[in-house]
């Protein structure tokens, strides 16, 4: 892979569910315009910080797996494992069972089928061009990522240009800032976050770039900032177009803004458009995601099974696994619960890796670091900060889907230590049992 499909990767993994889906939540309780774009601005800040810090471990640790790698390289090979396990969990299959069930939502007036069926069904047939080789698989992602690129051009280009429907108000500047200091400003930032996710994408696929230590860090940086150009301008056209009663709670946000500016015929076509943009970000995830499962298994020999690449490349069983817990997750979890948890759980991971920009600075000064974070040792420090603050908020707002997040940490910490002392031959005593 080169500069383009690292590139695509990186925004194709962004642009999702989330920017069509969110808004709704979070007009619940915030109701000045300023302050619904400031949170998508902020997130943009903040997932950049977070990208310019995993270029400098993309570029010093140069391989595919993603926090799996870079938490079992710079603190202990537990942590890595448990990384792991979130990813095979959360990181991936979250997601795309959040897209897909978007999808079905946007596909419900186009097929006469039940949203859960379409979902699923997306799942599947992204899969299918996924299983059998890699160069189907980046020609299939590249293209669709393209068209999602050019869909969104058009989508702002028809929103800025229409006459404003919409009723949010923007300032005065007491209010604007009374809303961005209130804790539902900060649970916001949660789902916020969780649109933003995929700005490390690059780095789970670094084993398989051309050059990483030089195009990992420029399609990160250029990936995260178009997405968060995106992101504000999208949201903009949405509060323009869509009055904000009946964007309260919503998820469809998207089709909503659709029947405004196109009008009803105009809207089903749109809709149809935006399922082929949620699919190019469920490629994404399936381009990625089994990558990790893939290092997982060249790593522990009980999973090796998972290593194991088809003739064209393909890491089959691994897009099986991960697409199978995917599609679990499309049958029994509500949308905005599973949004909570993915969010949660991915934050802790990220925040982890972040640090270890710092740790890893310390423990071995002498290591080749082809990029380094620009503003260190700021841009780490904000990450980490902001990012804490969404987690201790998202913990007491929404306490069962984040004690489900830790509780899969949880699990995930409980196997990997068994594991580690298995291979150390400890029975958690201290004494060396014999082989």
């Amino acid at each position: 892979m080169g500069f383009s499909t690292a590139f695509a990767v990186v925004v194709a993994s962004m642009v999702g569910a989330g920017v069509f889906t969110t808004l709704g939540l979070q007009a619940v309780a915030i109701h000045d315009g300023a302050a619904l774009l400031s949170l998508w601005l902020l997130g943009g800040v903040i997932a950049l910080c977070g990208a310019l810090c995993y270029g400098e471990l993309a570029a010093a640790l140069p391989r595919s797996g993603g926090e799996y790698h870079f938490l079992g390289r710079i603190y202990h090979p537990v942590l890595g494992t448990v990384a792991g396990w979130v990813s095979v969990t959360v990181g991936f299959c979250a997601p795309v069972a959040l897209t897909a069930m978007a999808l079905g939502r946007y596909a419900a007036d186009l097929l006469p089928l039940a949203p859960g069926l379409t979902a699923a069904g997306s799942v599947v047939l992204v899969s299918l061009f996924h299983v059998f080789n890699v160069r189907t698989a980046r020609r299939f992602h590249v293209i669709t990522t393209v068209f999602k690129i050019v869909l969104i051009g058009v989508f702002l280009v028809a929103g800025l240009v229409a006459p404003p429907a919409g009723d949010v108000r923007f300032g005065p500047p007491g209010i604007t800032l009374g809303e961005i200091l209130s804790p539902a400003f900060a649970l916001s930032l949660v789902y916020v976050s969780y649109a933003y996710a995929g700005w490390n994408a690059a780095t789970y696929v670094a084993g398989e770039i051309a050059a990483p230590q030089r195009v990992i860090p420029r399609a990160l940086f250029y990936g995260t900032m178009l997405v968060t150009l995106f992101y504000v301008l999208l949201n903009l056209v949405f509060l323009r177009s869509v009055p904000l009663a009946q964007l309260s709670g919503r998820i469809e946000v998207g089709a909503l803004a659709a029947v405004h500016l196109f009008g009803e015929h105009g809207a089903m076509l749109m809709n149809a458009m935006l399922c082929v943009l949620l699919i190019s970000t469920i490629s994404a995830m399936v381009l990625a995601g089994p990558r990790v499962l893939q290092v997982i298994g060249e790593d522990v020999p009980a999973l090796r099974m998972l290593a194991a690449r088809t003739r064209g490349g393909a890491p089959r069983r691994a897009i099986v696994l991960q697409q199978g817990l995917a599609l679990i997750l499309v049958a029994t979890g509500s949308f905005e619960a599973v949004l909570t948890y993915a969010g949660f759980a991915l934050s802790v991971f990220s925040v982890l890796t972040v640090l270890g920009v710092a740790v890893l600075r310390y423990n071995e000064p002498g290591l080749p670091r082809p990029y380094r974070v620009p503003g260190y040792p700021f841009t780490p420090a904000f990450f980490v900060l902001v990012n804490t603050l969404i987690l201790g908020v998202a913990l007491y707002a929404r306490p069962l889907a984040a004690g489900g997040a830790l509780a899969t940490v949880g699990l995930g910490l409980a196997i990997a230590l068994a594991r580690h002392r298995r291979l150390r031959g400890d029975d958690g005593s201290g004494r060396t049992l014999r082989s």
